[in-house]
């Protein structure tokens, strides 16, 4: 596999938004389609990248996937306390899936996690029906939180986030 891992360069934001929010579509993890306000969020790299280390997974020059990257509970941060790292938006393109990709991803925010010093643990946040990327977290010593779960539109009650931390 020739996936290289490395921060995003803005002139692949656009792409990267694009494929993460086909990728939460497709999956069928946002509640109104093309109308879900988080949709916008998911495809505002530019945004996350201000406050947060964006990540992508590139093969010759194509984005492949991505994640958010963010250290020591910054203002990117749902569920970190002091001394914790999160990781979120993790994503990749539908036709790149099954080669790795994105556990390569998340076996870099675990790197990135240890090399800040202080960081004591990495945390995520995950939809029930996200069963792939949850063997994913498991594989990688990531163990349930359900002490954590979290409802991010209380509104709905069937948005129940599952949390996995990892202690480093």
């Amino acid at each position: 596999m020739d996936i290289i891992i490395r921060p995003a360069t803005p002139d692949e934001y656009e792409t990267l938004g694009e494929i993460t929010a086909r990728a939460y579509l497709r999956d069928g993890l946002l509640d109104f389609g093309d109308d879900d306000a988080y949709l916008g969020e998911l495809r505002n790299v530019a945004k996350r990248a201000a406050a947060a280390e964006v990540l992508v997974a590139v093969e010759r020059d194509r984005v492949l996937g991505g994640v958010t990257f963010v250290p020591d509970g910054g203002p990117m941060a749902d569920i970190a306390g002091p001394g914790e790292a999160e990781m979120r938006m993790l994503a990749v393109d539908h036709a790149a899936r099954g080669r790795g990709i994105g556990e390569a991803l998340v076996r870099a925010c675990v790197e990135r996690a240890r090399a800040v010093p202080g960081q004591r643990g990495l945390v995520l946040s995950t939809q029930r029906s996200m069963h792939t990327a949850h063997r994913i977290y498991e594989r990688l010593g990531f163990t349930r939180s359900p002490d954590r779960d979290w409802n991010p539109l209380p509104h709905l009650d069937d948005l129940t986030l599952l949390t996995y931390q990892l202690t480093l």
